[in-house]
């Protein structure tokens, strides 16, 4: 998108330093200290936005800068202030940012644009940030800049508090989001190196280039709660190890690793989500999901519906290719075989791998024979093998030919008696009296229950306009659904499916395959991106 046409105002700031700074303070960064209408160490350039302190809008201490942008005439804002920085050294900038009516962005300044905040989200706080490593030794203009947008009545407030610089160098200054951690050892030809993280709206928040090489690099982030892309690139196509030396890296959270490696081709990209969560507070939808703000109950549900129908099919056979790029084990095993939900053992070893493409079924006559295309939703409940439902492999998984035959169209449930385990312990039989129904079940391990359940809510959300008119396809159907488009499932399910989804929160793993099916057929699973949207909902 050209921001070309927009006006745009100008709100800077820095600490201008005698020395080189391992830690490039911000003065008065929380905006506690003020003479009149200027807060201390702070500076306007521009006549098209005034400054005031606020004491009612605040995310920490007593006071935040508010910030009125208004139409008035512009003057040249490349007038920066300044912050001395050491080459090789990497500075965490971030600001909190708190919309009033949506009309005005906000987007941070370092050495260069950066990233935007989102505008839609209104009346709460969010942060911005970018992730700066320094390729010399040099001064940099430091600020944040604002850009008035379609709508935009000629005035409006937005909050500013926390201005936070970091370094990697100190453990001092703090983040009041998400803090990360992201390590690079580089190889021979580490200027070949670099890596963002963007935001779900394609944005970059984080980035890296110009590195040493044969150096060790280890760098702190901020991010807020989102759905993000981490993505290395070796521009040589190489990657960084181990042809020409033995480079790796690493972002982690909280002691998690997000994302890890070393021997990739051109680039190797992770996606992950930061806070919101099971039981956990809720975020606001923003990017892909910003139309459905403020909706909860089924009026949520339709909207998600509006958000992730029609995307493009790419018919059944074409299933075989997103099993072979994204369906290897690179969570349990490690071992880039087809990861089976009906063989996996997530604490031990399986009882039989299955090899992309060459062991596709096929013949079967026992477990181990070959892997194919399981409906969790089956089939049969929506008629055969229509589309698009037949191919989306949001619900489409791969896993053992001769378990997922065991499986058939049976409910999904919990087993009392087992007529048929599986060697991972997915169980055939008559259902448990704690879930409300009676008759043949088939039961998934523990590891994956939450993601079945995911899956079910994503069909009831995706093919809200057909799916209540499934119900009398089979009787395994009818157990199920209850013929509505709106609770869809009968009240049984819906207990279960939540307490399954509750008890096995999202992994990395699903956030992966999540990804993958976006890139492959164009829309997302709503529940794996913000799981809350269920309890929102149902």
């Amino acid at each position: 998108m050209s921001h070309g046409t927009y006006k745009n105002k100008l709100f800077g700031t820095a600490l201008l330093l005698g020395t080189l700074p391992v830690m490039a303070n911000v003065e008065n960064g929380s905006f506690e200290q003020w003479s009149g209408n200027t807060p201390d160490a702070w500076s306007t350039i521009d006549s098209g936005i005034s400054l005031s302190r606020s004491t009612n809008i605040v995310k920490t201490g007593n006071s935040a800068a508010a910030v009125n942008v208004t139409t008035g005439s512009q003057a040249n804002t490349d007038l920066l202030q300044q912050i001395t920085v050491e080459a090789g050294k990497t500075y965490v900038f971030s600001t909190d940012v708190y919309h009033t009516e949506g009309k005005i962005k906000a987007r941070l300044f370092v050495d260069g644009y950066q990233g935007y905040s989102n505008n839609t989200q209104t009346n709460q706080w969010q942060t911005i940030s970018h992730s700066y490593t320094a390729s010399s030794n040099k001064t940099i203009n430091v600020g944040l800049r604002f850009y008035d947008v379609s709508g935009f009545d000629g005035s409006e407030l937005v909050y500013i508090d926390n201005f936070l610089p970091t370094s990697n160098d100190s453990s001092s200054g703090s983040c009041s989001s998400n803090s990360l951690s992201f390590s690079l050892t580089t190889d021979n030809y580490g200027s070949e190196t670099s890596w963002a993280i963007n935001n779900n709206q394609g944005s970059t928040v984080a980035s890296g280039s110009g590195y040493a090489s044969n150096t060790q690099y280890n760098e702190a982030l901020c991010l807020a709660d989102g759905a993000y892309t981490f993505t290395i690139n070796d521009s040589y196509g190489d990657g960084i190890c181990c042809s020409f030396g033995s480079g790796n890296y690493a972002l982690t959270s909280g002691g998690s690793t997000i994302a890890s490696g070393a021997s990739f081709s051109s680039t190797e990209s992770t996606s992950f989500s930061l806070g919101g969560g099971s039981g956990g507070t809720p975020t606001t939808p923003t990017g892909y999901y910003v139309t459905a703000q403020g909706l909860t109950g089924y009026a949520l549900k339709t909207e998600l519906y509006n958000i992730i129908n029609n995307h493009s099919s790419q018919g059944y056979s074409a299933i075989w290719d997103f099993y072979d790029s994204s369906a290897r084990d690179t969570y349990f095993e490690n071992d880039n075989s087809i990861l089976d939900m009906y063989s996996e053992k997530p604490n031990g070893s399986d009882s039989y791998t299955y090899t992309a493409v060459s062991d596709q079924c096929g013949n079967y006559s026992g477990e181990g024979g070959c892997y194919n295309r399981e409906h969790s939703f089956p089939k049969s409940w929506f008629g055969g093998t229509n589309e698009p439902m037949n191919s989306d492999v949001h619900h489409i998984y791969a896993t053992d030919g001769y378990v997922n035959s065991k499986r058939s169209n049976f409910p999904f449930g919990e087993v009392a008696s087992a007529t048929f385990t599986s060697t991972n312990g997915s169980k055939l039989g008559s259902a448990s009296s704690t879930i409300n129904y009676t008759g043949t079940v088939f039961e998934p391990i523990d590891e994956f229950k939450g993601d079945f359940a995911r899956a079910y809510f994503y069909m009831a959300t995706r093919y809200e306009n057909v799916i209540g008119t499934w119900q009398n396809n089979t009787t395994a159907s009818n157990a199920v659904l209850n013929g509505t488009s709106t609770q869809v499932f009968e009240s049984w399910v819906v207990a279960m499916l939540i307490n399954w989804h509750n008890a096995d929160p999202v992994s990395q793993m699903e956030i992966d395959r999540n990804q993958a099916a976006f890139e492959f057929q164009g829309n997302r699973n709503p529940f794996i991106d913000y799981p809350e949207f269920v309890e929102m909902i149902w």
